[in-house]
């Protein structure tokens, strides 16, 4: 049973995309939670060993395999970073915050250069402004999604990523240009619907759809570089994201699972790049969100 167990593991981690998305979005549950088919092998080589199994020992080669080749590089340590580079923090500050002061110092003190935020809503959104402003002159706030950086702001505006059907007041996407020192950079900030996972499986149509026209809008970004930084209700191995993480890269490095902040056990805080490697990402201790903030560091091309 091991064995067969071991061949099936490796089935599903080579194999997720075939696994059907059409009832229950059973393949995207699944893409989300891949990285932790990691301990089925665990306790299937712990079984393989108690039964003294050879075949079943030999059998877990494959998922071995499989995960390495699919996960192995982000336990990697970081390299050295290239001469043209920055540093950023995303963030979901959660609006029920109660320390948005504290909140906004312990990112400031991670030393990023850009610090996007989802769920800004007054008053924490004063807070966050009045608390960063010494550090991060600039910044642009559009809906609930905001923008802070060290660098001049330009051009910013409203990033309209709104699903079908949703009739209330909702402002969940901002671009903006970044002069850095290097050249300008299109920032992306956006935060997606949340998915739920019920009997019927998971639901993610309208996440689905808003990654859709979020992926079009950089698409559509006539600056060659893209950095996107977002709550984004997904993995960067669900296939819902496929229009962003086609036509964008994801950090080679850590795994930097973001939520929830209590026992973190998937990263849907991302940071991506076009024209840019996102070299390493990492989780930074809890605030008062429900999610944990992830920093990374980025190298421009």
């Amino acid at each position: 049973m091991p064995a067969v167990l071991a061949v099936l593991t490796a089935g599903l981690l080579v194999f997720h995309r075939v696994v059907p998305n059409s009832v229950g979005r059973v393949g995207s549950l699944l893409e989300t939670f891949l990285p932790w088919l990691g301990l089925v092998i665990v306790v299937l080589f712990g079984l393989a060993l108690l039964r003294r199994s050879a075949a079943a020992l030999i059998a877990l080669l494959l998922p071995a395999a499989a995960w390495t080749h699919l996960f192995g590089g982000l336990l990697l340590p970081a390299g050295e970073s290239g001469p043209h580079g920055l540093i950023v923090v995303q963030h979901n500050v959660s609006d029920e915050n109660t320390d948005p002061a504290g909140t906004a110092r312990a990112l400031a003190g991670a030393g990023p250069d850009l610090i996007a935020l989802q769920e800004l809503v007054a008053p924490a959104l004063a807070v966050y402004e009045r608390t960063l402003a010494p550090d991060y002159p600039y910044h642009a706030v559009r809906g609930t999604v905001g923008l802070w950086s060290k660098h001049p702001l330009t051009g910013a505006r409203l990033l309209d990523i709104k699903p079908r059907g949703v009739t209330e007041p909702w402002s969940r996407g901002l671009r903006a240009v970044v002069r850095t020192p290097h050249g300008e950079v299109a920032a992306y900030v956006a935060h997606l619907p949340s998915v739920r996972v019920g009997a019927g499986g998971l639901a993610s149509a309208r996440r689905d759809e808003s990654a859709g026209l979020l992926g079009e809008a950089v698409a559509a970004e006539p600056l060659r570089t893209v950095i996107l930084l977002g709550d984004l209700n997904g993995t960067a191995d669900d296939r819902g994201l496929a229009p962003l993480t086609s036509r964008m890269d994801v950090a080679r490095r850590g795994f930097a699972f973001s939520f929830p902040a209590a026992l973190p056990v998937a990263r849907i805080d991302q940071v991506m790049a076009r024209s840019a490697t996102v070299d390493h990402i990492r989780a930074l201790p809890a605030t008062g969100s429900d999610h944990l903030p992830v920093t990374a560091r980025i190298t421009l091309r």
